[in-house]
């Protein structure tokens, strides 16, 4: 049997390379198996939840109603990645708002795991990200209460700390961006 090169493709698998990782079309890892509505990853050939589309440009209003839809099903881990294409494709001065944002979203994706010390630290680092921007006087910005979610967040870790690795049920606990509904 020949040597074969690390991007065979195994065609009794999924199609998916044999070795290596799965990669795009411009060779950066990609990770093509279905995940849960946590972004955890399931067995190829399982169903998974539909993946949320990356790199999309949305208006801000509209970024911050696809993540709360998002975050009020369950699925936090989708909510970072509106949030994050809202981080990356967003004015400069707003980088931080949306990148503390989105990590709140992963500290919640990580508490409704289980993971105590990844959710709590994210959710704090989210939240003092947030802060910091709203100390240059955004407190509502694309109407999110920003005040609110931060202190959302560090009660959160705070629960999720106490609860001592016991999962949170992410659709229960997640923020609501623009206040009370």
């Amino acid at each position: 049997m020949g040597i074969t090169d690390s991007t065979s493709t195994d065609h009794r698998s999924t199609g998916r390379a044999a070795a290596g990782r799965d990669r795009d079309d411009e060779g950066r890892a990609r990770n093509a198996r279905p995940r849960d509505g946590l972004g955890r990853p399931l067995p190829y050939g399982e169903e998974g939840v539909p993946r949320q589309p990356e790199g999309v440009v949305r208006p801000p209003e509209e970024s911050v109603a696809e993540a709360q839809r998002l975050l009020d099903e369950g699925k936090p881990f989708h909510a970072h990645e509106v949030f994050e294409d809202a981080w990356k494709s967003g004015p400069e001065e707003e980088r931080e708002l949306w990148r503390g944002l989105a990590q709140m979203a992963v500290g919640l994706t990580h508490a409704a795991r289980g993971n105590v010390t990844g959710g709590a630290r994210l959710l704090r680092r989210g939240a003092g990200a947030a802060e910091a921007w709203a100390a240059g006087g955004g407190l509502r910005p694309h109407g999110i209460d920003l005040p609110s979610v931060i202190s959302w967040a560090r009660e959160l870790a705070a629960d999720v700390e106490r609860g001592q690795g016991v999962p949170v049920d992410a659709g229960a606990r997640a923020p609501r961006l623009r206040g009370a509904a």
